[in-house]
Order: structure tokens, then C-alpha cells, then sequence
């Protein structure tokens, strides 16, 4: 089941949300200091935990990988952290990064047996990905993988009145949401 909501994704009560993280998974702008401020310091010393593990020199997330970590204060119950592509013209490869984004939080998701999954735009802030072909690859993976998985809800949050429109269109074209 696919649903379209224009919220704060801090407040969402799902299984998991997902964080748009930075490879440090220590906290910054946009979505990702959002969800570190509202979730507390426990979120702040889970990632430092994966990040401690990985070794020294290394990132605590690369580049479309997925880590999962508690939702401290957060109504959810998890934060899946991903690393999502900076936009650099989509010629170093930025579809496939952006595509195993949503792959790799969907994967981690049905390997922790959740039910719901929250996604923001992920890389379509700072990270200057274009909306829309965010947003088509977005769709494209939650319902390639919802083929083989129709138990888990999957949460489409747009932060603002533009993305809402922007998803609410592109569902719409494919059927996916009706009006």
C-alpha cells in the first residue's frame, strides 16, 4: 500500500523513517538534523556506534548503502539512514545511487520485519538532485519492490506543498493514487 502525505516526517508514527543522511551519519542539515534534533541523543550515539565499527578512515554509510538505528524520541520505531547521491549532471552514476537508496532502506526494512516505511525526498535538497527524477526513481523502486512485498505500507512525505504536488501528480499518472 502506497500513501502520500505532506507532513514532517519527525511526526510520523511508522516502523521506520527514513533519515537522508550525510556518509558521516553524524548529523547535519535539511532532513537529517531534523531527525537527529527531534529523536534525541540516542539516534547521535547509534550512528556513532556503526561509524566506530566500520574502522578507522571510513564513513559510516557509503553512498547508497542503508544502516538502521533506533528512533530515540521519534514516534517510529527505527531510523534507516541513507546516504543519498550529490548531483553532479547524472553522469557519475546518480539513477543507480539514488535507486539503491530506496533499495537498500526497503531491504532493511523486510529484513527487521517492518510494516511501514516513511521516505522524504532523498538527495533533492542540498544535494540538488532534481525533484522529479528523484521522485520517478522513488516510485519506480517502492513499487518494484511492493510486487513482491504487498504487506509492507510505504509512506511517501513531502515536506512541502511543491513535492506533494509533484508525487501526488506522478502517482496519480501511474494509477497509483487516485484523487
Amino acid at each position: 500500500m502506497l500513501q502520500l502525505l505532506l507532513a514532517d516526517i519527525t511526526k510520523i508514527s511508522a516502523d521506520a523513517i527514513v533519515n537522508a543522511a550525510n556518509s558521516s551519519l553524524l548529523g547535519g542539515g535539511g532532513v537529517d538534523g531534523a531527525i537527529h534534533r527531534a529523536g534525541g541523543p540516542e539516534i547521535l550515539e547509534a550512528c556513532k556506534m556503526i561509524v566506530a565499527m566500520q574502522g578507522e578512515g571510513e564513513d559510516g554509510c557509503n553512498t547508497g548503502e542503508a544502516v538502521i538505528t533506533t528512533a530515540g524520541k521519534l514516534p517510529a520505531k527505527y531510523v534507516i539512514h541513507t546516504v543519498g547521491p550529490v548531483w553532479r549532471g547524472g553522469k557519475n552514476n546518480e539513477p543507480q545511487l539514488l535507486a539503491n537508496c530506496y533499495r537498500n532502506c526497503l531491504r532493511l526494512a523486510a529484513e527487521y520485519d517492518l510494516k511501514s516505511i516513511a521516505f522524504p525526498g532523498i538527495s533533492t535538497g542540498v544535494y540538488g538532485y532534481p525533484k522529479e527524477a528523484a521522485a520517478e526513481i522513488a516510485i519506480a523502486e517502492v513499487t518494484a519492490f511492493q510486487k513482491n512485498s504487498l504487506e509492507m505500507k510505504v509512506l511517501f512525505v513531502a515536506f512541502d506543498e511543491e513535492n506533494h504536488q509533484l508525487y501526488q501528480r506522478l502517482l496519480e499518472e501511474k494509477g497509483l493514487l487516485f484523487p
